[in-house]
């Protein structure tokens, strides 16, 4: 069966679509006990961004990481296809 979509694009959605979800999840969790205001450089200097700044920023970073997270493993689960198809069961 043919679909319109390529397979890349099907895999894609797949780890960019979740990422998203759980971005937004972790980023209620995290400024849910951090306040915006308060972040401090590692030098000590507060950081003088808008709330809306750190809140943007942080939530690109966590979808970031989560997807990259999320395409590392679909990498690693994805077999060839003559090795899926040698290890199939025949019926």
């Amino acid at each position: 069966m043919k679909v319109g979509r390529s397979s890349f694009g099907i895999r894609l959605l797949c780890v960019l679509w979740p990422s998203f979800l759980m971005a937004g999840v972790m980023e209620m969790l995290v400024f849910s006990v951090v306040d915006p205001h308060t972040l401090q450089w590692f030098g000590g200097a507060m950081i003088e961004w808008s709330s809306t700044a750190v809140y943007t920023l942080a939530f690109f970073a966590f979808w970031l990481i989560i997807s990259t997270a999320s395409a590392l493993t679909q990498l690693l689960v994805t077999c060839p296809p003559d090795s899926f198809e040698e290890r199939a069961p025949q019926l």
